[in-house]
């Protein structure tokens, strides 16, 4: 039994998690087992778990499968586009420089603010009545 050779990447955006296995063949995208077309409908969800692959010119080189829990499908495909560019920097250390420019890297990390106690939400306070 041959193994197949592959690149790990693991991205995360807001609460959503990204498992990204990258092969060094032409084939499908997938994502969570759907083509990336039905699992991101949306034309800005598509590019952004893409931008890697563009700004790297490995677009139609590779296939990838995915595997994303948690947030929704903006936060899943950024978390996608994270996972790719750390498995590219796998398969070749020599794209850090035009993955470094675009900030395909770096790990965003704005997340939900935890509530404050005596407060409604992280900052909301009840209403200060003077009279």
């Amino acid at each position: 039994m041959v193994q197949q050779q592959y690149y790990q990447g693991l991205g995360k955006r807001k609460t959503a998690i990204a498992q990204v296995r990258l092969h060094a063949r032409p084939g499908p995208l997938l994502v969570n087992g759907k083509p990336l077309e039905i699992a991101f409908p949306a034309l800005a969800w598509k590019s952004a778990a893409l931008r890697p692959l563009t700004v790297t010119d490995t677009l139609g080189k590779c296939s990838l499968e995915a595997k994303v829990v948690g947030g929704g499908p903006s936060s899943q495909a950024g978390a996608v586009s994270h996972g790719i560019a750390r498995a590219l920097l796998a398969l070749d250390p020599n794209l850090k420089g035009p993955l470094r420019q675009h900030g395909l890297l770096t790990r965003d990390a704005r997340i939900k603010e935890s509530k404050k106690y005596g407060l409604k939400r992280a900052r909301k306070r009840q209403q200060y009545s003077k009279r």
